[in-house]
């Protein structure tokens, strides 16, 4: 898969933001990685350390209600957004390509705001 977007920038865009959304109520589950090295299924790892090749980073947020978030940002620059708002409001949000750490920083603020109603910056 081509190297579009960083990884390791998208996880550090990922770590500036949970306290704020720590602050806002928000439950973050430890940051997944997937190794494109290793053999199939590809398990998901919680610790950078252990991915060689790494081909995806996620996220999991969990609101105070019924309310969860999925992103996953793969290095090809394309991104699954999955979502729960509530028994009514689900799906997937449609995501632009992916080409940097901000993009996605951007992209993830503007999912936060979609599921959630809070922004990075909710203190």
């Amino acid at each position: 898969m081509e190297r579009v977007v960083d990884l390791d920038a998208a996880a550090a865009a990922i770590a500036d933001r949970q306290p704020a959304w720590q602050a806002a109520g928000l439950v973050a589950e430890p940051v997944t990685w997937r190794d494109e090295a290793a053999p199939w299924p590809q398990p998901l790892e919680t610790e950078r350390s252990q991915v060689n090749d790494p081909d995806s980073v996620g996220i999991h947020l969990r609101g105070l209600d019924e309310a969860e978030l999925l992103v996953v940002l793969y290095r090809g620059g394309w991104a699954d957004i999955d979502y729960v708002v509530d028994v009514h409001d689900a799906g997937a949000i449609p995501a632009p390509t992916v080409v940097s750490a901000q993009a996605f920083a951007s992209l993830l603020d503007a999912c936060i705001t979609r599921v959630f109603g809070t922004s990075r910056d909710v203190e």
